[in-house]
């Protein structure tokens, strides 16, 4: 069988018989990656817990006909050692990798942009330097941008009028002048389009310096638009805002 090998970040598991896994990644050369760990459930398999969410791992790789196979793995940075004793880390990274599921859509088509965000993301997230809910909230808007999604906090989403904007419209695309505004717009504070302008160009200065009911509102809205493009919730964000 043809082989090949990647980089990947493991996003899920899901258990396959007695002993197997199947394990969902991002891989950073073919995009969204499902493959069999085989015997990675037995007590004696030797890299079982190097295929674990929030793992950063390389690859080898026996092409299948439905499935191909993980037949190395060598751990580059166990980013769950510095995420996962946290609580709010560990919701805020969960919701990180189940954004990355769903934005890249087709299996085997490469998305290394997405790759390199969601690593750079992990590893931010993993420091602790940063709160955990400013981390999450600067990888989605930045996610969605990638993926062709990214809101307008400046400019009217509609007509391209220089703001600021008073009003909000996830469905129109980010912040809307009075003219263009549509029923059922919401009316975020001017400091909450500034931060969440901050968290798109990654100004950590200004997004350091946000209120703390400043961020929260920004972080409903974060919440919103990528519920709306994405057509469903995310199930892990309902941890994150609890």
């Amino acid at each position: 069988m043809p082989l090949y090998r990647d980089e990947a970040i493991v996003l899920r598991t899901h258990k396959l018989g007695e002993a197997d896994r199947i394990i969902t990644m991002l891989t950073r050369h073919h995009g969204r990656v499902r493959a069999v760990a085989k015997g990675v459930r037995r007590t004696t398999s030797r890299w079982g817990s190097r295929l674990e969410p929030f793992t950063h791992v390389d690859l080898q790789f026996a092409e299948g006909r439905n499935l191909d196979t993980i037949t190395q793995a060598e751990t580059l940075t166990l980013f769950h050692a510095g995420i996962g004793l946290d609580y709010d880390r560990y919701t805020a990274g969960t919701a990180m990798l189940e954004t990355a599921d769903r934005l890249v859509h087709e299996e085997g088509e490469p998305a290394p942009q997405q790759y390199l965000l969601l690593v750079g993301g992990l590893r931010v997230l993993a420091q602790g330097d940063r709160l955990p809910r400013h981390v999450l909230d600067s990888y989605l808007l930045r996610s969605l941008a990638v993926a062709g999604y990214a809101p307008s906090f400046e400019a009217c989403a509609r007509c391209g009028l220089e703001g600021p904007h008073r009003w909000f419209n996830v469905s129109m695309g980010g912040a809307l002048c009075t003219t263009c505004r549509v029923p059922g717009s919401a009316t975020p504070s001017p400091e909450t389009l500034t931060h969440l302008g901050a968290l798109l160009s990654g100004d950590w200065d200004t997004v350091g310096r946000a209120e703390d009911r400043t961020s929260r509102q920004a972080s409903g809205l974060v919440a919103a638009y990528l519920s709306w493009h994405l057509d469903r919730n995310l199930r892990s964000l309902e941890y994150v805002e609890s």
